[in-house]
């Protein structure tokens, strides 16, 4: 394929062409850095349900982002200067478009198979180079060659000028894509679609220009060849399901927030319906049972907690919704209680009504919004507060682990209130970990405060462990208990703090709390 060179012009019978000649070049930076900004934010999303979304996640993918766009940078401002051609600027662009249609074939083709068998910590950067490494790089070229050709077009502006220019579109297309897709792509459009979508229209967008400047048919061929091979994988790509367990997949979605599947299996020898966020397996509900109070997950039948130190509780707070297992159990205990849930995911609302038996109460408020953002916004004070906010091992929100956050509970707990949270965790102490320190936090806050181990305080796996803390000096009855089957053995569960040495791990603050560093060292010592 041969590329002409461009040459500056100006038409005075037809300035209006002229006009649109001259913002062409920025047409297509801004649509490029749109791009930019959608693939890096949909990749969070496509490691997410293989490694956490969390801060490594994260890191991983800026770091080979921003790495790649560099070298790009570099490179694209040599091959600029050599090569000042119009063709192969456009032809970069479709070649962009390829390459993200084949790094969604690679994620649809590895990540299922691979992913799992790579290290929480170093998984995700290793498959962050290898799926969008060279998609950005790509990208990455077309900023210095926009400027040469928008240079070569308008020779009486100053280069100053026309880098502003080209950054000014090249930014503003990256702001607008990061919107678009936490807006409106994400919340209407599975993630197969968005990136699949953005490499076709890369492709589209630069074959249309080329067009015009008759390039080689070959080059069509082949661009139209790679376009129907991403065709075929993205079909395929919709029945795919990147979770590690078995089961027929009843829906699968994704939200604002995450991926949402529900799965039909078995658990402990019963039908049971499973609830999946990204690859956190948080929530199940037996299929053969209406009783709302035949919980299938241990530890979420120690809600009842509760009973140990006001057994009628009249407002009670669920952080988190999950399947509303427990929210509809504490309905059908307490004939007079008022639940609101706090849940910030809405599909989670809609999912438990069409998929585990959630309905429509007048005692049950859904509230979209971030627990300790309604925590803070609220006036109501709560007898009972159950926080169960830690999808799992690799989820865990950072903002509702601290100090300041168990104070704010502590605060809208009434005078008899009490707080019970599920937390993951190891009790190894032969390094720091997140469980240790958490523990030493809520203690900070909740000096009656009581910690139980959902498999055995002697078991030095990740485990479920619920804190219990209360606002007011009467100590709990455990008594109550007795006649609880779930729970009759609950003083064999209670972990002896005083065999804890706490000394040594840090208390989490909205100012320190690196939970993701705390839960890496666990998960390496554990490994």
């Amino acid at each position: 394929m041969r590329f002409g060179s461009v040459q500056p012009e100006f038409d005075s019978q037809h300035p209006d062409k002229m006009f649109l000649k001259h913002r062409t070049i920025p047409f297509f930076v801004f649509c490029t850095g749109a791009a930019v900004l959608i693939i890096e934010v949909l990749a969070i999303r496509i490691l997410a349900p293989y490694y956490g979304n969390t801060i490594i996640t994260v890191s991983s993918v800026i770091t080979v982002v921003l790495f790649a766009l560099s070298f790009g940078y570099y490179v694209g401002g040599a091959l600029a200067d050599k090569h000042p051609h119009v063709k192969l600027f456009f032809s970069i662009i479709v070649v962009s478009g390829i390459s993200i249609i084949l790094m969604h074939a690679s994620a649809i083709t590895f990540l299922p198979t691979v992913g799992y068998k790579l290290s929480l910590i170093y998984g995700p950067l290793l498959f962050s180079l290898f799926l969008f490494f060279v998609p950005s790089f790509l990208l990455g070229l077309l900023s210095p060659f926009a400027i040469k050709l928008q240079k070569l077009q308008l020779p009486d502006i100053d280069v100053g000028r026309v880098s502003g220019q080209i950054f000014f579109w090249s930014t503003l297309g990256s702001i607008v894509g990061s919107l678009s897709a936490g807006f409106i792509l994400i919340p209407h459009f599975g993630i197969n679609t968005i990136v699949f979508g953005t490499g076709v229209f890369l492709i589209v967008i630069g074959m249309a220009a080329l067009l015009r400047h008759k390039v080689s048919p070959l080059f069509i061929c082949v661009g139209a060849a790679i376009l129907f091979f991403g065709v075929a994988h993205y079909t395929q790509s919709s029945v795919t399901l990147p979770i590690p367990y078995k089961g027929a997949v009843v829906y699968s979605a994704d939200s604002s927030y995450q991926k949402i599947t529900v799965l039909d299996g078995e658990y402990k020898g019963r039908p049971a319906r499973f609830l999946i966020q990204d690859r956190n397996l948080s929530a199940a509900q037996y299929r053969d049972s209406a009783d709302p109070g035949d919980l299938a997950f241990n530890y979420t039948k120690y809600y009842a907690l509760y009973t140990t130190v006001n057994p009628q509780p009249e407002h009670a707070l669920m952080i988190g919704g999950g399947a509303y297992s427990v929210p509809l159990a504490l309905l059908a205990t307490v004939p007079n209680v008022n639940i609101d849930v706090a849940e910030i995911d809405p599909f989670i609302y809609d999912v438990g009504k069409s998929y585990f038996h959630v309905t429509d109460n007048p005692r049950m408020h859904n509230i979209i919004a971030d627990g300790r953002r309604y925590l803070h916004d609220t006036a109501t004070s709560y007898d009972f507060i159950f926080s169960d906010a830690y999808a799992s091992y690799l989820s865990t929100p950072d903002h509702l682990t601290t100090q300041e956050f168990f104070q704010l509970a502590r605060e809208k707990l009434s005078d008899n209130g009490v707080l019970v949270a599920n937390v993951i965790g190891s009790l190894n102490p032969k390094t720091q970990n997140f469980l240790l320190s958490e523990i030493k936090t809520f203690k900070s806050v909740f000096p009656h405060s009581y910690f139980f181990a959902v498999e055995s305080p002697d078991f030095s796996k990740v485990q479920n462990i619920i804190f219990m803390g209360t606002k007011g000096d009467t100590p709990p009855d455990f008594n109550i208990l007795k006649n609880n089957e779930a729970l009759s053995y609950i003083s064999i569960k209670l972990i002896d703090i005083n065999k804890l040495d706490l000394a040594n791990h840090p208390l989490l603050t909205d100012n320190f709390a690196p939970v993701e560093y705390l839960l890496s060292k666990e998960l390496g010592n554990l490994q």
